[in-house]
């Protein structure tokens, strides 16, 4: 029987008919079923048309094909440098996710100033990722924010086993910190992946510790692959640095500080570091490039600390929007009203004060070359200087231009 007991849906004729129809003759009823009168079924009369339509379809082909071939056909218009994706993307988050969550922890900062009160706050809390391993140890990365006064640090694996953590070495600058862990039991470090590959749209995914629940898994894409943000190293306002990161739309809250930024190959890519949380914003996290922290924490390993070179100046921007100077001080620098950038030296310390430089003068070149801010006056020492370098100073003093030559040392840890 077919799957319908109806006869118009059956490719066969139904016995009931065929009983009928002997039936019928057995009776010798006066009707009968009448034949065509071209002596052809229906089964034949179908077969030749289905065999009419296929010659008449192959010969339309042949001729359309003949004409486009001689006819140029333009190219297909085809995206560059766009790879396919490959697979379930769900399905590689969750790989992905697989794949790294080992390698990441949740750091525990003891803050001497909280360590009689047994008080967590917020700050207190992190996240790391465990890049390599030796027989004795297991290091970890983070932020430098994360550890920042600490005390007694400790180390909470994605299995639940709190570890007592030593700090190896910290730099301000980069905000990344270096920690290290007894290597017993450690069986996982993550891979590190290529920051300089990442795409616009790329998905990522974030996972850290935020308000002390670790083990937190966010998802979102790179939202822009090399942003340039101000950073104020002292927190006091004055964006006296820049922060090369990506930006992404993954969830990134305290204690998300130090995680691990993914891509779908489960290879980091950054380590995530702040985000901006104001009224009417969301969706903006920041995490430091894979390939800057690398070389900061292949030093931070091997020496605990980032030599740069230091010339003992602290200043403020002649021409600063943020923190503007007043009238009645600009007027007792008596600079030449041509001279509109520059930085005030406020102290000298160090090679500054060895080759003469004091208070109010106001430097306006670093080897010829032009520094309009306390931000270009950093850069040009940590970028393109190295510690024993002789760097020639112009500046304004009393109205007067002056120059100086000062041997370069070693920055002093704070």
């Amino acid at each position: 029987m077919g799957l319908f007991d109806d006869d118009f849906y059956s490719t066969k004729v139904s016995r009931r008919r065929e009983r009928a129809e002997t039936s019928s003759s057995s009776n010798n009823r006066t009707w009968s079923v009448r034949k065509s009168r071209r002596g052809l079924s229906t089964l034949q009369i179908s077969a030749i048309s289905s065999l009419i339509s296929a010659v008449v379809a192959v010969l339309l082909f042949s001729l359309v094909t003949g004409q486009l071939s001689q006819e140029k056909v333009a190219e297909p218009v085809r995206v560059q440098n766009v790879a396919p994706s490959s697979g379930d993307p769900y399905e590689r988050i969750i790989q992905a996710a697989a794949t790294v969550r080992p390698a990441v922890v949740s750091i525990i900062n003891h803050k001497e100033d909280n360590k009689e009160l047994e008080i967590l706050d917020e700050s207190a809390l992190g996240s790391g990722v465990i890049y390599k391993k030796d027989n004795k140890k297991a290091y970890i990365i983070t932020n430098n924010h994360v550890i920042d006064g600490s005390g007694d640090l400790e180390v909470v694996t994605v299995d639940g086993v709190t570890r007592k953590a030593e700090l190896v070495g910290t730099d301000k600058v980069s905000d990344i910190a270096v920690l290290s862990i007894d290597v017993k039991g450690i069986n996982m470090v993550a891979q590190i992946g290529d920051s300089s590959k990442l795409r616009l749209g790329e998905t990522v995914i974030a996972i850290g510790n935020p308000l002390g629940l670790g083990d937190t898994l966010t998802s979102g894409i790179v939202s822009y692959t090399e942003r340039t943000i101000p950073v104020s190293l002292n927190q006091d306002g004055v964006y006296d640095w820049e922060q090369e990161v990506i930006q992404t739309d993954a969830a990134i809250n305290e204690g998300n500080s130090g995680g691990a930024l993914v891509d779908l190959n489960g290879k980091v890519i950054g380590i995530n570091t702040m985000k901006i949380s104001d009224t009417g914003v969301e969706g903006l996290g920041f995490a430091i490039p894979a390939n800057h922290v690398m070389d900061i924490a292949d030093e931070l390993s091997a020496k605990g600390k980032i030599a740069r070179s230091y010339l003992g100046v602290y200043s403020i921007d002649l021409n600063n929007p943020y923190v503007p100077l007043a009238e009645d001080q600009r007027k007792e620098l008596n600079l030449p009203t041509s001279v509109t950038d520059g930085v005030v030296v406020l102290d000298a310390v160090g090679p500054g004060k060895e080759a003469g430089l004091q208070l109010n003068d106001v430097i306006t070149k670093f080897d010829n070359q032009p520094i309009h801010s306390t931000l270009q006056l950093r850069k040009y020492l940590y970028d393109k200087t190295k510690i024993g370098d002789e760097l020639k100073i112009t500046f304004y003093r009393n109205g007067e231009v002056k120059q100086v030559t000062v041997k370069l040392l070693e920055k002093p840890e704070e």
